[in-house]
């Protein structure tokens, strides 16, 4: 189905994503409702609020679905929340985590601490996927030792572990810790077994984020009821949905959420794969990073892939294949982390030999080209898989075919879970190691992007955004989430190397030299990030980039980190800084392409907020902001400097494109506005095309009224000397640029006054025009 409007469903015209957290609770967050409204946004997006794991820093490992976390300040500062949101005119959005629930500490889950207690007579006992026919639920808390257990104690009635604490089932507490222990529902293991031999389904590889099984009707309703009650009590807007690909069958979990609340505006954190469609779910669109991929690809320049493929293949020694590499990525996600979940799909294909079943269902998941199949395109992948799978390992061909043939009836229990498997497959061995190994260009390396496919050119991107305008209006937009392994601003920076790739590859090659690491192609990876990033905390890179390193599992690891490789790689991030010739030169470089990322970010940040969609902004992001992969981009914001400046903009002179960022809160926030002030300008999608020897450098729209204009590629409009005579062809009657206060009489309008001032402009009809014109 298109999403069309409903018309007892509230107007969610532009969201401000708050990671609402204990150190930044709801009463905070109340403080900030002011400022968002004068930003120009109608609703605050918020982090989860659920209970969740004491200490949680983000919310998505809910533990109590009855109430409000109380380190949020819980029921109370919610009310408080809603009065704050209502006094200044805004709605509120929720995010709902549907697919699993924490468990690292379960004394903090009711349900999850029945189920240790109980086993399978516990009434908790059908919330979560556990395979009981397996034998005891393991929980993988041990230290790798094989006399781990002695540290086992007995305390209050409880087994406990270090700072671990568990129940104890009735009647089975007599006798020493191990004693006990082994008369449990639950059996404690390494915590290098979790991989391997869990029983219950996790949320990815995340031991600690048990699933839930919310395809059971009262499961549903437990874990939904809270929330529901304040969507039908007109207390929330909007309802995200985190991860649905996870879910056992997210149509009908959506079909009834939707029933449930029918006014809400539902989006889902669906991640699509270029050119993938999104399936025909009751719901008003993704969470935005098809746009994302979208937007970002336009500042990059498609001519230079050919040189970045050259410079991997120089700095790595060999030529990489994209293809290859992610299914070796996949396969190895399959195999190993994800272990536990491929054992149980194996074991429902009891016909064929079990480690067969094994090796086909792993190469039918690294051969599958999206994160799940969803009729009716999920044949035409499943075939794909098969034929590719066929090609890489010919002496499965057999059970290949049988095995197809089962994931082919859509009753059968393997085709049900076998697309929670593929999705978890797809975001671990792709989103979280092949992100971080292939560095050819890691501007493109980016959730919802395809690294493989360099740059959008302008005409590709009219076509998402026509598409986008009929099919998915109310659809969110965004440029950095939490998830994003680099803030917008970045990547912006990083999209002018594209203009510049001989430069790049010179200056890469010397610093790479001066300060080797054994992996050439994480040293890439570094130094992008560096250029992009600089002037960053040495701390700051330090942790980046030991993550980046053991999510990329080539040189080092998380389960076996490598210390020679590690403290190499931290001597080069020492000697950005401590070497003077080195630190001379990333900062002279940094320096130099600013002006030109500052313009890609104004470009892209106009065109996000301007497009079809709902636009996000990310906390913090209506200013320059150089965040990279979570925790990075969950420090804290400065809310006052925000205000302050906003309020600055609103009395004081235009600003300049500087190093303050108040360029780019004044093109936040006057195009926020406009679209909450006059949504009728906002209404259809019309590419406007630029005339003249420069029109490549210009993206430019109509969005039914409000025209918005960007510079691309601007090293390359500097090269030949300007806009010179190119011009833009105007409706004829009078336009401000909301960005300088300018006004242009319509018609062919050259580019070169347009954007004198900024990079960037935001052209709607006066209302004297307006008025004329009726």
């Amino acid at each position: 189905m298109s999403s069309t409007p409903r018309p007892d469903a509230p107007r969610v015209g532009a969201t401000y994503r708050v990671q609402v957290r204990p150190g930044f609770d709801l009463d905070a967050t109340a403080d900030l409702a002011g400022y968002l409204a004068d930003l120009g946004v109608t609703h605050l997006y918020s982090a989860p609020l659920l209970t969740a794991t004491p200490g949680s820093a983000h919310g998505y490992d809910v533990v109590d679905h009855r109430a409000v976390n109380p380190e949020l300040g819980g029921e109370a500062a919610r009310l408080r929340l809603l009065r704050a949101l209502r006094a200044a005119g805004l709605g509120l959005v929720v995010d709902i985590v549907p697919n699993h629930a924490g468990v690292a500490v379960p004394a903090a889950s009711p349900p999850w601490w029945d189920v240790l207690r109980r086993g399978r007579d516990s009434p908790y006992a059908g919330w979560f996927d556990v395979d009981w026919d397996r034998g005891r639920l393991l929980l993988p808390v041990l230290a790798d030792s094989p006399d781990a257990l002695d540290d086992l104690k007995l305390a209050d009635g409880e087994l406990r572990y270090h700072e671990h604490r568990f129940p104890v089932a009735d009647g089975t507490g007599d006798g020493t810790p191990r004693e006990v222990h082994d008369r449990q529902h639950y059996e404690l293991v390494s915590w290098r077994r979790g991989d391997a031999e869990l029983t219950y389904r996790r949320f990815f590889a995340v031991s600690d984020l048990a699933g839930l099984r919310v395809e059971d009707p009262a499961v549903f309703a437990a874990t939904h009821e809270l929330v529901l009650r304040w969507a039908a009590a007109g207390e929330v807007d909007g309802i995200r949905v985190d991860h649905p690909d996870g879910l056992r069958d997210p149509s009908a979990y959506l079909a009834r959420l939707r029933a449930a609340a029918p006014a809400a505006w539902l989006v889902v954190e669906k991640i699509l794969e270029y050119g993938e469609e999104l399936p025909d779910w009751p719901v008003d669109g993704t969470t935005g990073y098809d746009a994302l991929a979208a937007v970002c690809g336009l500042f990059v320049d498609p001519d230079a892939e050919g040189d970045f493929t050259a410079l991997d293949t120089h700095l790595v020694g060999r030529h990489t294949s994209w293809q290859d590499l992610t299914h070796d990525t996949k396969l190895a996600a399959a195999t190993r982390l994800l272990s536990a979940e491929l054992t149980r799909l194996a074991a429902l294909a009891p016909e064929v030999d079990r480690e067969a079943a094994r090796a086909a269902l792993a190469e039918l998941a690294a051969a599958f080209a999206v994160y799940r199949g969803y009729p009716p395109e999920g044949a035409r992948h499943l075939a794909a898989a098969r034929a590719e799978a066929g090609r890489r390992r010919r002496d499965l061909t057999g059970v290949l075919d049988a095995v197809t043939r089962r994931l082919r009836d859509p009753d059968d229990e393997l085709a049900k879970r076998f697309p929670q498997f593929t999705g978890a497959v797809m975001a671990k061995g792709v989103e979280d190691t092949a992100f971080y190994r292939w560095s050819r260009f890691v501007a493109l390396n980016e959730v919802g992007g395809s690294p493989a496919h360099f740059g959008v050119p302008p005409a590709e991107f009219h076509r998402f955004a026509t598409a986008r305008q009929v099919r998915w209006p109310a659809s969110m937009t965004t440029l950095s989430t939490h998830d994003t392994k680099r803030s917008e601003d970045v990547r912006a920076r990083l999209a002018v190397l594209s203009e510049l790739p001989g430069r790049w590859a010179d200056l890469v090659t010397r610093w790479a030299a001066r300060a080797p690491l054994p992996d050439p192609a994480f040293a890439h990876l570094l130094w992008q990030t560096a250029v992009g990033a600089w002037p960053i905390g040495r701390e700051r890179l330090h942790a980046y980039a030991e993550k980046a390193a053991r999510e990329a599992s080539a040189a080092t690891s998380w389960a076996d980190p490598d210390p020679a490789f590690e403290r190499a790689m931290h001597a080069v991030i020492d000697a950005m800084y401590d070497d003077p010739e080195l630190h001379a030169e990333l900062t002279a470089f940094a320096v130099e392409i600013a002006p030109a990322g500052w313009s890609n970010s104004l470009g892209q940040k106009l065109v996000q907020l301007a497009m079809p969609g709902v636009p996000d902004t990310y906390q913090g992001t209506e200013l320059w902001d150089n965040s990279l992969v979570d925790p990075d981009n969950r420090r804290p914001v400065d809310f006052a400097v925000r205000r302050e400046l906003l309020a600055r903009l609103d009395d004081g002179p235009l600003p300049q494109v500087d190093a303050d960022g108040a360029a780019k809160l004044l093109v936040v926030s006057r195009t926020l506005r406009l679209r909450r002030d006059r949504p009728e300008l906002f209404t259809g999608y019309r590419p406007v095309p630029a005339h003249g020897p420069a029109g490549r450098h210009a993206l430019a729209f109509d969005r039914g009224g409000a025209v918005a204009v960007a510079t691309r590629l601007p090293l390359g409009l500097a090269r030949v000397r300007g806009w010179g005579d190119t011009s833009l062809s105007l409706p004829v009657h009078e336009m401000t640029d909301l960005f300088t206060g300018r006004v242009y009489s319509g018609g062919e309008t050259p580019l070169a006054d347009l954007l004198a001032t900024y990079p960037v402009a935001l052209l709607a009809p006066t209302a004297e025009s307006v008025e004329a014109a009726s």
